[in-house]
């Protein structure tokens, strides 16, 4: 005999009386299976969808990933499609809007040690899969003529495109300005006085994609036009907003390039890019690849750009400076400033290390995360004091804040260590093997396991899995002066014929923007039946 239905009105209740229950909870797992079951028998999906919406936002804002974080955002995307396949196009940007917000919520992915994207992509991105909306989002904008190939008879006109954050573009621009094949220009899109007031609004830009919003469309289009107009390749750096932006418009027969470094893969933007019209994604190492073609739906699929991998642009002769012998004792971490960059796990190699030899220190080159930013971040933050204090206490740790010198930083450190549980591709890692401090590297938990991460973006004896490996590293490997100095000239050599900007990665780039892959026609989508934004 069935069992009769039980109301969704009480079902919204119990879920909500279970909500308010979880923070004051001895085992606030019971209360978070509740809200689950409960939600997930309600009928209606607009009740269902803001139910589940109230149970995560309430444990995100209180720094606490929710067990049902997937069913939340995947409740809403329904609602998403109703209004969609209804012709309701603002409500249905709206609700995807929300969804994706609570998708890439910083608290699920960036305020704590662990994703629920890196631990399952596949799982996690299975909601973007299956959405109608999101699947219009990602495919409705196509280009109608392919990039043409470079011009021989004048320099290769290349436009240089951000939102605000060019710190990884100046030895790029330099050296393309310099080039007597090319002509440059820059254009930051959050600070252009025409183009600041539009590249922005998550809402908006999926309300264009899906056909709403055609007055914003023809002021992206009278904005972005000449830019396109001029230049034969758009470079745009960070998969963020100004690649959200510069995709609303067919780009013509322009090349379109878009660079995604690391932290872009965990946020909405590279869900809501139009990259039917990037011609290639480049990234700057295999796991971030890897992870982001399992998330986002759009790049597994037929007319998706070509993706490369490159490093990124540093110039490392400036950091072989000499180091004194007392470095050999000096642990460097450089760059705490995130809680990715677990720096409580940096704290227990220390204190292994010291139990073995007590002329051992640990130097913190830059600033702490702010607690201020999240419960998450300060729950960590006031774990990592109190753990610090001893330590600082004993003289075994200094602080020395954030510095413009990190060459002269490096010179006064041994030993290089990271201790992240993710990173893209670390320049602190890459700078300390160039000054010859040798590297002690954590095989990131983001993607430890997996077919790359750190042992394929370094040499497999410089990663780490364990505090007491790390400790075991940095302890054989300064046993003595002569082995330290022997193991760091030989990070030095590798960082130099590896990433080195003049004698690597500039060609790179000159392939990337100028060579043969720069000639190779860029997909169109011209399938039958799919509609185009008018």
């Amino acid at each position: 005999m069935p069992m009769p239905q039980i109301p969704d009105e009480l079902l919204a209740n119990v879920a909500r009386r279970a909500i308010a229950r979880v923070p004051r909870a001895r085992r606030p797992f019971i209360a978070e299976r509740i809200v689950g079951v409960s939600g997930h028998r309600i009928n209606d999906t607009r009740l269902k969808a803001d139910v589940l919406a109230e149970a995560a936002e309430a444990q995100l804002s209180r720094g606490e990933t929710p067990r049902h974080l997937i069913q939340a955002y995947a409740a809403e995307l329904v609602c998403a499609d109703e209004h969609f396949a209804a012709g309701r196009v603002k409500e249905a940007a709206a609700s995807a809007a929300k969804a994706l917000l609570l998708a890439s919520h910083k608290v699920a992915h960036f305020n704590g040690l662990s994703s629920p994207l890196a631990e399952s992509p596949s799982r996690f991105s299975a909601p973007l899969r299956r959405s109608r909306t999101i699947t219009a989002v990602q495919t409705r904008r196509t280009r109608r003529e392919p990039a043409a190939p470079l011009p021989t008879d004048r320099p290769v006109r290349v436009l240089f495109a951000y939102s605000s954050n060019a710190n990884f573009l100046p030895l790029i621009t330099s050296h393309f300005t310099e080039h007597p094949g090319t002509k440059i220009r820059t254009l930051d899109t959050a600070s252009d006085p025409r183009l600041a007031p539009l590249a922005k609004g998550m809402g908006r830009m999926i309300e264009r994609s899906l056909g709403g919003q055609a007055a914003y469309g023809r002021q992206a289009e009278a904005v972005l036009r000449p830019h396109l107009d001029w230049a034969d390749v758009v470079f745009v750096e960070w998969s963020t907003a100004a690649a959200g932006f510069f995709t609303l418009v067919d780009p013509g027969t322009t090349r379109v390039i878009v660079r995604l470094h690391s932290f872009e893969a965990f946020t909405y933007w590279p869900q809501i890019t139009g990259f039917s019209r990037v011609d290639d994604l480049v990234f700057v190492s295999e796991h971030l690849r890897d992870l982001a073609v399992e998330a986002v739906p759009r790049l597994k699929k037929p007319g998706g750009p070509r993706t490369h991998v490159v490093a990124n642009a540093v110039e490392l002769p400036r950091f072989a400076l000499p180091k004194p012998p007392e470095a050999r004792f000096t642990i460097g971490l450089v760059g705490v400033g995130q809680v990715a960059k677990d720096a409580r796990w940096a704290l227990e190699v220390l204190r292994l290390v010291r139990k073995r030899d007590p002329r051992y220190r640990l130097q913190l080159v830059g600033g702490l995360p702010d607690p201020e930013s999240s419960p998450a971040t300060r729950a960590y933050h006031e774990l990592f004091l109190e753990e610090l204090a001893p330590l600082e206490a004993a003289g075994a740790v200094t602080r020395v804040g954030h510095t413009a010198d990190v060459p002269g930083a490096l010179t006064r450190i041994g030993t290089l260590l990271n201790s992240s549980v993710r990173e893209g591709w670390p320049l602190s890692v890459v700078e300390g093997a160039a000054s010859a401090a040798v590297p002690v590297v954590r095989d990131w938990p983001f993607f430890a396991g997996a077919e790359h991460g750190a042992r394929t973006v370094f040499p497999a004896d410089w990663v780490v899995t364990t505090p007491a490996q790390a400790a075991e590293r940095i302890l054989a490997t300064t046993a003595s002066e002569e082995g330290w100095r022997s193991a760091g000239a030989a990070a030095a050599a590798h960082a130099m014929a590896a990433w080195d900007w003049e004698a690597v990665v500039s060609s790179r780039f000159d392939e990337l923007l100028l060579g043969a892959e720069a000639n190779v026609n860029s997909p169109v989508d011209d399938a039958p039946g799919k509609a185009e934004i008018k």
